[in-house]
């Protein structure tokens, strides 16, 4: 009672509230500088089991922004020093380490053992598999991203709502966007997104106040400016198979092997082509391609005299579901001479930004 008095005092908690976090079993995935304030806030508020995933080890580098760790923790696991330290600050709760990388082949059943997961990772590898995992285990997963002065935080698959996959269908390029250790980070970020995060997972758990589902919060240090945008579930974002690179591939709609898809290269490499942007006329960004027509899919009928059924049709979107779909249409049309582009549009800007060259 004493403890956590100060949330007892508060209507929206009081002693049923805080019976809520004692029995609540939230799982930390990363312990770096959004992990060190989500773990220090969780831990404070009672959180009857904590879960630290981490396979890193402290640096001298880490130390200006994840203010778990001192000097005393300089080549320690990073899990098992923030557990010696949390213990040290509520020893009434259970802290569980786990001091090894997060794999596909385990995490569905890890996420499976705990009621909600905070992704506190730094790398989109480990951000897709933490979103598709949580999806398959049905749990929800609170998100936080941090660039230079930057942050981003959000909620997915809560009360089945919009997933990772519905913001960003598809990772980047490998190395397109560089990280904290290439670029820089402001010290004091990680602890404002962070503790935002503990926010959203304190909220998720008491059942209180309005959650960030389908919405994505983002802040500026620099200005102090935030702003919130909402968006929506996709029904092409799943997560049904695993592929090699640990990473749980989409399995959209319309993605099946009578839609031939092809990378950007093997099209440009193609004679008598016509690209068809399928995307409505206000996406960005415009195509640098010359030989391209756009035939809006929302508009398809009217506009669909704009294609040359001589050559071949390479259609794109954003990322690919809806050109499979135009594909099918045109198929349906005994048009076969036609190609959905593998990555859309995203594909065509990082070719001609030599992200691919």
């Amino acid at each position: 009672m004493n403890r956590y008095s100060r949330h007892i005092l508060l209507p929206e908690i009081g002693e049923k509230g805080q019976k809520k976090l004692l029995e609540a079993k939230v799982l930390v995935v990363g312990a770096g500088g959004l992990g060190c304030p989500v773990l220090q806030y969780l831990c404070a508020a009672g959180t009857g089991t904590l879960g630290i995933v981490d396979f890193d080890t402290v640096d001298e580098s880490n130390l200006q922004r994840q203010i778990l760790f001192g000097s005393s923790s300089l080549g320690q696991n990073k899990a098992m020093a923030a557990k010696r330290r949390l213990e040290d600050l509520n020893e009434t709760i259970a802290i569980h380490a786990y001091p090894e990388k997060l794999e596909h082949g385990t995490a569905v059943e890890l996420f499976r053992q705990h009621d909600l997961i905070v992704d506190c990772t730094d790398n989109f590898a480990s951000r897709y598999l933490i979103s598709d995992a949580a999806v398959i285990a049905g749990k929800p997963t609170v998100y936080g991203a941090i660039y230079k002065f930057e942050g981003q935080v959000s909620v997915f698959n809560y009360k089945n709502g919009p997933s990772y996959r519905c913001l960003f269908p598809a990772p980047p390029q490998a190395g397109s966007i560089p990280d904290c250790s290439e670029t820089g980070v402001l010290g004091v970020l990680p602890g404002i997104i962070g503790s935002m995060q503990a926010s959203e997972a304190l909220k998720i758990i008491l059942g209180i106040g309005q959650v960030l589902s389908g919405k994505v919060y983002c802040f500026n240090a620099l200005t102090l400016q935030s702003r919130t945008f909402e968006f929506p579930k996709s029904e092409f974002a799943k997560a049904e198979k695993i592929i090699n690179d640990g990473l749980y591939a989409p399995l959209p709609a319309y993605c099946d092997d009578s839609v031939p898809t092809l990378p950007l290269k093997k099209a440009l490499e193609m004679e008598r082509v016509q690209f068809v942007d399928v995307r409505e006329i206000h996406e960005e960004p415009k195509t640098p391609i010359t030989n391209c027509v756009s035939v809006p899919l929302s508009d398809w009928n009217s506009q669909l005299k704009k294609i040359d059924r001589s050559k071949n049709i390479i259609l794109f979107c954003q990322s690919g579901a809806r050109s499979r779909k135009a594909a099918k249409l045109l198929q349906a049309m005994q048009i076969t001479n036609c190609f959905s582009l593998k990555e859309g549009a995203q594909e065509i800007t990082a070719f001609f930004n030599n992200q691919f060259l």
